[in-house]
């Protein structure tokens, strides 16, 4: 029975502070009641903290659109880790594209000269996919988790004290209040002295409990200072993961150039040209010396000299095929990927084609499946 009374007086009284406190903060709201105004410092060290939570929050999203693109995946991941269980595994993008390109290479014959491209290609993109995985899986821990810990672990301990804050300033002013009040009331000779005794000791009491928590809640804003800092090596972190990712993909596609140049198919078509572009002829300098540079404009004026070359004079030149044509009409030469044929120029023609012949045939080829031979 005795705990019982104890558990009423104790909900009257939690009841009682409730009231009094949202009656004071209406007051505040209304004009009608003065409010205990923090110090500068403090109130600095608030901003400070809801900005760098506000902050946070925006890179951290922004960071995990980055590192996963699709939406529906980064909502799979996020249920999978509240269930605390492991996603399941599957191709990335490069992985999915590197695998079709290999099985489509596969498919043409790893022994043409396109199947065979196709298939370095498609394991270029693999390597690609797994340095991917790797730049999430490092980014993930080194980056995102310390910024997760901090919106979810010391901004809601700051967000705690800082509510208790407001309900001790809220006591405070209220205590404030009746003090005033009292006063007046004994000017009147409407209570006695024991009263106001009552009120300004009710102050005092509220006045040593706001002063202790601002204390307590001072010290964790100025931690602030430290999150920024670590918050600086996880940065240095991420920047260091991403220039791994972008010097492996450097370097994987530099070997894949280099791969796909001792192939026979050494042109890259361009709709926008007339001529073709030699993979092989792009040398690594080239591609460093400018960012703006492409493929097409740093070769094109050493295969437009080959085959400008070759219609200026009236000689003709030994060409291999790059891939299979099936002629149009009769005017025009079928060819066979691989084989090599006599090619030259004639006047008024499209310079676009040459003349090709094999043995008895002849007739027109386009440029672009012919590699010229020294």
């Amino acid at each position: 029975m005795n705990i019982m009374d104890f558990n009423v007086k104790k909900l009257a009284a939690d009841a009682g502070t409730f009231l009094s406190r949202a009656v004071q903060f209406t007051e505040e709201k209304l004009g009608q009641a003065e409010k205990t105004e923090l110090d500068a410092h403090l109130e600095n060290l608030l901003s400070k903290a809801e900005c760098t939570k506000l902050w946070t929050e925006k890179i951290m999203k922004q960071t995990e659109v980055l590192l996963q693109p699709n939406p529906n995946a980064r909502i799979e991941e996020f249920v999978y880790e509240k269930l605390d269980r492991k996603a399941p595994s599957r191709m990335n993008n490069p992985e999915l594209l590197g695998q079709y390109m290999i099985d489509a290479g596969n498919e043409f014959g790893p022994g043409t000269a396109y199947g065979n491209a196709l298939v370095k290609c498609g394991e270029t993109q693999k390597r690609i996919g797994t340095a991917d995985r790797e730049l999430i899986q490092t980014s993930a821990i080194n980056f995102l988790t310390p910024l997760r810990n901090f919106i979810e672990g010391d901004y809601k301990t700051i967000t705690k004290e800082r509510k208790l804050l407001q309900n001790k300033r809220l006591d405070l002013d209220a205590a404030k209040t009746r003090l005033k009040k009292a006063k007046v009331a004994e000017a009147r000779a409407a209570i006695w002295a024991e009263e106001v005794t009552k009120s300004e000791q009710e102050v005092r009491i509220t006045q040593s409990e706001f002063d202790r928590q601002a204390e307590i809640t001072r010290l964790l804003l100025e931690g602030i200072s430290s999150t920024h800092a670590h918050h600086l090596r996880c940065l240095n972190d991420f920047v260091e993961a991403q220039m791994t990712y972008y010097a492996q993909c450097y370097q994987y596609m530099l070997d894949l150039q280099k791969q796909l140049g001792s192939f026979p198919s050494t042109f890259l078509s361009n709709n926008n040209q007339s001529s073709s572009t030699p993979v092989q002829s792009v040398s690594t300098p080239s591609l460093l010396a400018s960012a703006s540079a492409s493929l097409p404009s740093v070769s094109n004026s050493i295969v437009t000299s080959g085959i400008s070359e070759l219609k200026s004079s009236s000689g003709n030149r030994k060409a291999r095929v790059l891939y299979d044509y099936d002629a149009a009409n009769s005017s025009e030469l079928s060819l066979l990927a691989d084989e090599v044929i006599t090619v030259y120029s004639i006047p008024g023609m499209d310079s676009d084609w040459l003349m090709g012949e094999r043995g008895n045939q002849k007739g027109k080829v386009p440029i672009t499946y012919l590699e010229l031979l020294n």
